[in-house]
């Protein structure tokens, strides 16, 4: 059964997370965290970090730990499928019709007013992720680790995996108990 629960748990986000990895991420801590209670914010906070430090996809890393800490192997194998059986089926049945189409203008308006819903979802994973942190060590660490990777990000134009590596640095050395 919990195999079962892990492909839907990925399954889902993968048909309605239009736009991709970080489009589904706020799903899949839905069904993660809230439907199944595998983790809690804080931690699927910890595993979207890791996620975000290693290269390639989003989703599918998230799937692939989540997966293996659920089911083990073969629960990290169903989390993956899971996670690109959506994509993969659209490309299969659905490619003809999206090359006749993709230059219509109700495909593009489609796509303009789906970017306000992803910005949405994203904002209240970031709210989420905010306040649980600032319960977890406070507002002061919060600030600190929130504002200095803004300014190293988007001043410095320091690569986002080095901010992260940072981070955990920095958790290691001040927020270890």
């Amino acid at each position: 059964m919990i195999y079962l629960k892990i492909f839907w748990a990925f399954f889902i986000p993968g048909i309605l997370g239009y736009g991709g990895g970080p489009a589904s991420i706020p799903l899949i801590e839905n069904e993660v965290v809230r439907r199944y209670g595998w983790f809690t914010v804080s931690e699927f906070s910890e595993i979207l970090a890791l996620g975000n430090a290693l290269p390639g996809p989003i989703a599918t890393k998230i799937a692939g730990y989540i997966g293996y800490m659920q089911g083990g192997i073969f629960g990290a194998i169903v989390g993956i499928f899971a996670t690109v059986a959506p994509s993969l089926l659209l490309m299969i049945g659905l490619l003809r019709l999206l090359m006749r189409y993709k230059d219509s203008p109700k495909v593009k308006r489609l796509t303009i007013v789906i970017r306000p819903v992803i910005a949405v979802l994203l904002g209240g994973m970031v709210y989420d992720f905010f306040f649980s942190s600032y319960e977890a060590v406070g507002g002061l660490q919060t600030v600190v680790i929130g504002g200095g990777s803004y300014l190293l990000m988007e001043r410095l134009n320091i690569h986002p995996a080095y901010v992260i590596a940072g981070a955990l640095v920095y958790g290691a050395v001040f927020l270890s108990s």
